[in-house]
């Protein structure tokens, strides 16, 4: 076994759930503290003297008081709508019909698709996101330039080719057939393939037709250590329209329930507006919920009831930036999204938990917690290293700070990009921020 690397700063690490346990006494924090790397995963985290006193002669990166942290995990995102980001002016169902479907029609094309693969995958780095769950298109194509990329760059990434076969143009439709044919090809060929998760993705209820969707359910049944992603009650005029489609259904989990699209490893987007039922169904099913607040106010579908949802009811719940629905692939300002949007509801989100929903939590979501998300021995070395005092007015709030909960907080509400200062993966250093980004 080779040295590795020992990278010194600040460290954050969760040793509880902030929701369930005082939220600030969830993290370990060393102020002068140290994460050694060894092969790709994390050899000792702690206190720098103690684990520079085990390293032996592992070469040393000093951050200085930069706070080192898991990678941001994005449980929700759409890589083909990068190029729409902050299109002007429409709700849920206009805004796939105006931005969305003509966007991804290009998604035919391989090499269109590995070009916006390549530049979404960097931005993620930018951003100190290093893993996400993440729709391609209709288009099997689309998948293999995402998982190449992803590959290229030893990320764990999660994926899958969309499966849309009614309401929706011509030039974006599949079959019942082919979407399960495609699918399986894809699970094949990309799942558990180095970091490569597949996630089986049905678009939503209103463009899957009930074959469709009983695909969708058989895949899963033969392939039970995939994902599934899907949307769920992001839009009332959506949820109407699930209504008339479905008239069967007791609600919109309903349908999804009726094919086996429920449990473990299910990733529901948004859930704004569910009904009891639903909420308690989701709960008891294991499945999870990724909170997407700067679509959600960008495209004005409602407001998540986090402190319901996920303190309430115990359902898992990760962050999630929905790009291009979503303003920003940055963490930083997802998690001041959801803060914002828990005081409308009447609760104020710690920044532990909000830090929390933007790794461990999301990782939870996709059932990577054991392997990325947080800082501790024998996880992967998917690492973030922040700039505290990235800007000036960043600077002076930080210098003030009287806790770890307000330095924390500062980061949440002032910071983006310029912040993050390096990301690595594996423990490999592969986005360093430029020059051009010092404060």
């Amino acid at each position: 076994m080779g040295q590795g690397v020992v990278l010194k700063g600040q460290t954050l690490r969760f040793i509880a759930d902030p929701f369930s346990s005082p939220a600030d006494d969830a993290i370990e924090h060393h102020e002068r503290g140290a994460v050694w790397v060894v092969d790709g995963l994390i050899k000792a985290v702690g206190p720098a003297s103690a684990v520079l006193a085990e390293c032996g002669t592992a070469d040393v990166i000093d951050y200085g008081d930069s706070l080192i942290s898991a990678g941001f995990v994005d449980c929700h995102a759409h890589y083909p709508q990068l190029g729409v980001i902050a299109s002007y002016g429409t709700q849920l169902l206009e805004w796939l019909e105006i931005y969305t479907f003509p966007a991804e029609s290009a998604f035919s094309d391989a090499r269109h698709a590995r070009i916006a693969a390549d530049f979404y995958l960097d931005e993620c780095l930018k951003n100190g996101t290093t893993s996400a769950s993440v729709y391609g298109t209709v288009h099997a194509v689309s998948v293999d330039a995402f998982f190449e990329a992803a590959s290229a760059r030893n990320m764990r990434m999660a994926g899958g080719k969309v499966m849309m076969d009614r309401n929706a143009p011509a030039f974006l439709r599949d079959t019942a057939q082919s979407s399960y044919d495609d699918s399986k090809a894809l699970i094949e060929r990309w799942h558990g393939n180095g970091r490569n998760a597949y996630a089986i993705t049905p678009r939503f209820a209103p463009t899957s037709t009930p074959a469709q969707l009983e695909a969708a359910g058989a895949l899963w049944r033969e392939y039970p250590t995939a994902l599934m992603q899907t949307h769920l009650s992001e839009n009332t005029d959506e949820i109407e329209w699930v209504r008339t489609l479905y008239p069967d259904a007791p609600d919109y989990l309903g349908v999804y329930e009726r094919y086996g699209l429920t449990g473990e490893g299910a990733i529901f987007g948004h859930a704004i507006h569910l009904q009891p039922r639903e909420r308690d169904a989701l709960a008891a099913s294991g499945s999870a919920i990724a909170h997407c607040p700067t679509s959600n106010l960008f495209i004005g579908s409602g407001l998540f009831d986090l402190a319901d949802l996920k303190i309430q009811a115990g359902i898992r719940v990760g962050l999630a930036s929905d790009v291009a629905g979503g303003t920003s692939l940055s963490m930083f300002k997802t998690m001041l999204a959801a803060y914002e949007i828990a005081q409308l509801s009447g609760y104020s989100l710690h920044p532990a938990q909000a830090w929390r929903l933007a790794s461990l939590n999301a990782a939870e979501t996709m059932g990577m917690a054991d392997r990325i998300g947080n800082l501790a021995p024998g996880m992967e070395a998917d690492l973030v290293v922040i700039d505290l005092r990235s800007t000036p007015l960043i600077a002076g709030r930080v210098n003030r700070a009287e806790n770890l909960r307000d330095l924390l907080f500062a980061q949440i509400v002032l910071a983006d990009e310029r912040a993050i200062e390096a990301t690595y993966i594996s423990g490999i250093r592969l986005y360093q921020r430029p020059a051009k980004f010092d404060a």
